[in-house]
């Protein structure tokens, strides 16, 4: 009888065991998922408002991305509103070709990850939301790793998963300028 319990306890704690590490297991992240590589301390400074960013706070700390998650037929992101505009809230003229851009064209910054060191400059996406699909010009980087400083509007780094998009995006695809982000997919076209 003795054994029996023994048995049976050891079996429960077995089963208990198993269970811990699969939920621990399944909560990790797995392959493809981008980490924060290191933390930039935040400094405030003359931040341009004209769509509502967020500006860097003194002292506080924001993660730095190297890397974004893969892109497949229908990357998951997040549409962010951004002026390319000169003295407006992008900062410095676009990476690709060193100029800036009106809002009325259909163009957009990648995070550094999907950015790949200008690999993308020049390329159409596609992106979907709210039942709509636009095709927009890459023509700069929404910086995961540096920020708050006068070259990216004293903002912090981009989250890895951002599509920093000029207001004839976000008309194209009939969604409110107010909200400022949006969930959304996109691909290479």
């Amino acid at each position: 009888m003795a054994t029996a319990r023994a048995l049976a306890t050891m079996a429960i704690f077995l089963l208990v065991a198993l269970s811990t590490s699969h939920i621990a297991s399944s909560l990790r992240p797995g392959l493809g998922v981008c980490r924060a590589s290191g933390y930039l301390p935040g400094k405030s400074g003359n931040c341009e408002k004209s769509n509502d960013p967020d500006c860097c706070e003194d002292g506080k700390r924001y993660p730095q991305y190297h890397c974004s998650p893969p892109v497949t037929a229908t990357t998951k992101a997040v549409l962010t509103l951004n002026s390319f505009e000169k003295g407006k809230d992008g900062g410095g003229p676009s990476e690709c070709d060193n100029a800036y851009h009106s809002d009325k064209e259909m163009v957009v910054a990648l995070s550094t990850g999907w950015f790949k060191n200008m690999a993308r400059c020049g390329h159409r996406i596609k992106i979907t939301a709210n039942g709509k699909s636009v095709y927009a010009k890459v023509v700069d980087e929404c910086d995961s790793v540096y920020g708050c400083d006068e070259d990216h509007n004293y903002e912090p780094p981009c989250a890895d998963n951002i599509v920093d998009a000029s207001p004839a995006v976000w008309n194209a695809l009939g969604l409110d300028q107010n909200v400022g982000m949006e969930g959304i997919t996109w691909s290479d076209e």
